[in-house]
């Protein structure tokens, strides 16, 4: 539902939340090695999240990406959304041009429904909770040696 694009997003956002802060700034190189992602292709999801706020990032030799304490309070549907939009929700599932209430398609009643519940959970979830089930060993965002949750 979700490009591989957001996904890597959400997950690089989510290691920012474990390990990063104002004093401790981390580089997209060092986080895509991390969460195994292609490092170029990292690199520029978290200059689009930093330009359109998400996340914080500072330039120079102690500079990098980190989340402040108001960026771990934004949603993770608004990384969704700035990766992404929201076309992938909007759109039909089984790949009508028109597909709404009052023209479905024959699954429509059963995808929307489905649909609307994933963007309004995405809508309460906030990074810090994400990461705070992180903190308590309850999810991981790599599996790489295992060592990321």
């Amino acid at each position: 539902m979700i490009s591989n694009a957001a996904k890597y997003a959400i997950r690089a956002v989510l290691y920012l939340a474990k390990y990063s802060d104002t004093q401790n700034k981390i580089g997209s190189k060092t986080i895509a090695k991390d969460i195994q992602a292609p490092p170029p292709f990292l690199a520029k999801l978290l200059r689009d999240l930093a330009s359109k706020e998400i996340i914080s990032s500072s330039k120079g030799p102690t500079g990098g990406f980190y989340l402040t304490d108001n960026d771990k309070h934004k949603n993770i549907l608004n990384i969704i959304i700035n990766i992404d939009g929201t076309t992938k929700f909007d759109s039909c599932f089984l790949g009508l041009s028109r597909c709404d209430d009052q023209n479905p398609c024959p699954v429509h009643y059963i995808v929307s429904p489905f649909k609307e519940q994933i963007l309004a959970d995405f809508k309460e979830k906030k990074i810090n909770e994400l990461a705070n089930d992180i903190e308590a060993n309850k999810t991981l965002i790599s599996l790489k040696g295992l060592d990321i949750n």
